[in-house]
């Protein structure tokens, strides 16, 4: 509830500061509202449709592209709210000044029409954020109602706050308030990379860095109130994983430097360019690094493995063909193709190869593991027989790295024999030649490619995605140097007095619109 609230009253305050802005200008100069209004009012309704219909194509999706949805939502609401932040953060000063230069300029058209563009403008943004900021902060909450309940509040109080600073009778410090809820909308923001990279790895997006790094449901039990402050409110899960702790770093850190960096510790435009290209250095360093040390661990299967009939399977791979031995029969493979999990290729061979045409007893007795068939009488009918075969057995030999990891046999051996002093034939099912790793060996090979798979899954993270991420900071670390020193006449840094005393404060002190 509390996460919602505060994003209701600050987006909502937001917006109705702009308006008020923009009213109390309009009025001083006798210019009617009414397009003004229109022009709101068409903001919100649109902005509340545009929640709802995504809340409805949600539920309508099945459960995977529902989490799919959520992770896209997740990824705009963090662009939205950091966009928001930022800007708030670098055009406060400037904020009143420019919308009455914007207002004076729609003023000066005379049309209805003018207005309410303003105002449909003004209120679009502020509502299209909030909409999807709430929708996403919504899905990550522990209780739907209480957080819709929390955002109605805080739209709420925005409203009468923003109806007071208009009126002229509220006197709010604006700079306090916005350092405050944006401190803490940076945190819940935060909450949300994880939520979305959470999101992302169900939708089957995100595979790396899964690996887990603490267990938190001793400090946050359900239901309690740790865990509705910790995981309720700032989206932080019992069980975080390996990129969704590098996430919530990544995010928080930056942010709250730009938000609480003291003026005068920040540097000039000199050093931050400076700083800027060796920031980019370092990363470009740091990637390359982590691209060339980090090992991809890896399992070495054998080609020999043991059989269930105590039999030693060999495999020989030549190109798109391979040979499967066990002492004296060889089944020829062929058809390679890809396969996931613990092997890679599969292989495979149609039928149990050359069978004879004639058996003796002998013979039948072998094919019928030393049964004899129901309804045959060896002393009446002692054989030989003739021996016609239907052949369905499929053999799937899966390697990996061409070892033998896995043998698996399906469907039957049909045999029908005649004469040999049979008064009519005989059909029966009998063993072909069926093939199966042994059980304990195959199970422990598999375990052991498993774990070497998470390892080496969980070492990507590390050496593909992070350099990746390091290169994509370089350069832009690199661009905004570029392109600040190409300008004519760099700005004043941010702690330069001149630029202090030269900008009227909109919002910064304890102020009103007028």
């Amino acid at each position: 509830m509390l996460p919602t609230f505060v994003i209701g009253l600050r987006e909502g305050l937001e917006a109705a500061l702009i308006v008020s802005i923009i009213a109390t200008f309009l009025r001083r100069n006798g210019a009617p509202l009414r397009g003004l209004w229109i022009g709101v009012g068409a903001g919100i309704g649109l902005s509340i449709a545009v929640g709802v219909a995504l809340r409805l194509l949600e539920q309508a999706l099945p459960q995977r592209q529902q989490e799919m949805l959520e992770c896209v939502i997740g990824v705009i609401a963090i662009v939205f709210v950091t966009g928001m932040i930022r800007w708030m953060h670098t055009h406060a000063r400037t904020l009143k000044g420019d919308l009455e230069q914007a207002a004076a300029a729609a003023l000066s058209t005379g049309t209805l029409a003018a207005m309410a563009v303003m105002g449909f403008l003004a209120v679009l943004r502020e509502g299209f954020e909030t909409s999807v900021f709430l929708l996403a902060t919504i899905q990550n909450a522990t209780s739907a109602p209480a957080a819709i309940l929390g955002a109605l509040l805080g739209l709420a109080i925005a409203i009468g706050l923003g109806w007071g600073i208009y009126a002229g009778g509220l006197r709010l410090n604006l700079k306090v308030f916005f350092q405050v809820t944006g401190v803490f909308l940076v945190f819940v923001a935060a909450g949300l990379v994880m939520f979305a990279l959470r999101t992302g790895h169900e939708a089957g997006w995100v595979t790396v860095g899964q690996g887990a790094t603490v267990d938190l449901s001793g400090l946050i039990p359900n239901g309690s109130v740790r865990s509705a402050l910790i995981t309720g409110i700032l989206g932080i899960p019992a069980d975080p994983r390996v990129i969704e702790v590098l996430g919530w770093f990544a995010y928080l850190v930056p942010m709250l430097a730009m938000l609480l960096l003291p003026a005068h510790l920040r540097p000039g435009t000199t050093l931050a360019r400076r700083l800027r290209i060796g920031g980019a250095v370092v990363a470009i360093v740091s990637a390359a690094a982590l691209f060339l040390l980090v090992p991809l661990p890896s399992v070495e299967v054998p080609r020999e493995a043991p059989l269930a009939d105590g039999r030693t399977a060999v495999l020989a791979v030549t190109g798109d063909r391979a040979t499967l031995t066990a002492d004296s029969e060889k089944i020829e493979l062929a058809d390679p193709s890809d396969h996931t999990g613990t092997a890679d290729t599969a292989w495979y061979a149609e039928g149990s190869g050359e069978l004879p045409a004639t058996l003796t007893a002998q013979d039948l007795l072998t094919y019928t593991g030393g049964r004899i068939p129901v309804g045959l009488n060896l002393n009446t009918a002692p054989g030989p027989y003739e021996a016609r075969w239907t052949d369905t057995t499929r053999h799937t030999v899966l390697t990996r790295d061409d070892g033998l990891v896995d043998v698996r046999t399906s469907g039957k051996l049909v045999l029908t024999i005649e004469s040999g002093g049979l008064t009519s034939p005989r059909t029966f099912t009998v063993d072909g030649a069926v093939l199966q790793v042994e059980e304990t060996y195959a199970k422990d090979l598999t375990e052991k490619i498993a774990e070497a798979d998470r390892a080496a899954h969980d070492r990507l993270l590390w050496k593909h995605w992070v350099p990746v991420a390091l290169i994509v900071l370089a350069g832009l670390l690199l661009w905004q140097s570029l392109r600040r020193s190409g300008r004519g006449t760099e700005p004043p840094a941010v702690n330069d007095p001149g630029r202090e005393r030269g900008q009227e404060s909109s919002v910064e002190g304890t102020t009103h619109v007028a």
